[in-house]
């Protein structure tokens, strides 16, 4: 039995599962933070956003049927959660997702959290170009390195097809850093 498979098997249990859980936070609260934050762009929305996304995992743990790892099923969660987030933001302020994520961008600047230089919010303007598939794989190729055989599991994709959107983002966002 795995680490991976105790720890489920803890999750569904009625005994452990409280202790279980704050070992999965322990464990991957700092990688979905980041996960979120290349999405979100900002701290704030970015916490809130892991707030949803632990609570969606709390709630559907037991649903979970592990024909992927735990942790393609909490970064497809994540992913989700994020996207939804930049949807109803976007409806709510009714713009569009890119203007949604222009203002972000610009908004880094000033955000405390934003350890980035000026070529650090260049690219994050570059990546905001993107549609958002090239944006996500873009993001957990290169900030995060997941392997593409998890970011299948995780997008529902094929590798293949990952592969390609990483190759056209790279190639766009060259672009985009050459002429701007």
């Amino acid at each position: 039995m795995t680490e991976e498979d105790k720890l489920l098997e803890h999750l569904k249990s009625e005994v452990y599962k409280e202790q279980a859980f704050k070992t999965l936070l322990k464990l991957y609260k700092e990688r979905l933070y980041w996960h979120i934050r290349h999405i979100v762009k900002t701290h704030a929305d970015a916490d809130d956003v892991l707030q949803n996304t632990f609570i969606k995992v709390y709630k559907g743990i037991d649903n979970f049927k592990g024909e992927s790892k735990l942790f393609s099923w909490m970064y497809r969660i994540a992913t989700n959660e994020a996207i939804t987030f930049i949807n109803k933001k976007a409806r709510r302020l009714n713009v569009s997702n890119e203007e949604i994520q222009s203002h972000a961008i610009r908004n880094l600047e000033s955000d405390v959290y934003f350890e980035g230089d000026d070529i650090q919010l260049k690219l994050q303007r570059a990546i905001a170009t993107l549609p958002e598939k090239q944006q996500l794989v873009f993001n957990m190729k290169y900030f995060e390195d997941i392997k593409y055989k998890d970011m299948s599991e995780i997008l529902d994709t094929s590798e293949g097809a990952l592969k390609a959107s990483y190759h056209i983002a790279v190639k766009k966002i060259e672009s985009y850093l050459i002429n701007n």
